[in-house]
């Protein structure tokens, strides 16, 4: 009985022990997830691109164009702010928790600068939401995109709080690296706009 246990134990077919890396595919189900956001703004920016060419009269009556210095400092600091947000990545690599709370904060910070100009810019403005089709596609574009920054700064302040908890960040760094991803996702999107909306006037 014994040897033919033994050798049915050796003549079992080998079978690969299969290693499940969940921070793997939960990062690759926020990549899908990006890449559906991209879909939406890059149907916003064809349809701009679509009206802007072929409208006739593409700004609001009394409506010159756009103001471009201040969206141009609120642009520098948000898209600096992605070489903040690395840096705080890479404190954390390091195990070093408060240089990753503190770069994280000046992320944070720079992100809120960024909303507070946009508010300011809005407020300043000649036309409205009604204002024709410009107006409607302006504070469309400009408002989403301001709920992503939005988004961006409370998942900061998740990932904040949570590194406060003891050993939270010992076992992956995914949330962080996560929260990352969806900051430099804003500010790429934030340039197309930039370009679309100040430069090309």
């Amino acid at each position: 009985m014994s040897s033919m246990i033994t050798t049915e134990h050796f003549l079992r077919p080998i079978v690969p022990e299969r290693h499940h890396d969940e921070e793997a595919n939960s990062m690759f189900g926020f990549v899908v997830f990006l890449l559906s956001e991209s879909v939406i703004f890059i149907s916003f920016f064809v349809g701009y691109i679509a009206y802007k060419t072929s409208a006739i009269n593409w700004l609001p009556p009394g409506v010159s164009g756009l103001e471009v210095k201040e969206p141009a400092i609120n642009t520098v600091v948000l898209v600096s702010s992605s070489f903040v947000i690395y840096i705080a990545e890479k404190f954390l690599e390091r195990k070093n928790l408060l240089g990753f709370r503190l770069f994280l904060i000046l992320t944070m910070a720079m992100g809120t600068y960024f909303l507070v100009g946009q508010g300011i810019e809005w407020s300043n403005l000649e036309f409205g939401f009604t204002s024709g089709v410009f107006g409607g596609m302006f504070y469309l574009l400009t408002g989403f995109h301001g709920l992503h920054v939005l988004t961006g700064i409370l998942l900061q302040g998740l990932i904040l709080g949570r590194s406060f908890i003891p050993g939270n960040y010992d076992t992956g760094h995914f949330g962080v690296n996560a929260t990352s991803l969806f900051w430099h996702f804003v500010d790429v999107i934030w340039i197309i706009l930039f370009v679309l909306l100040y430069l090309w006037q």
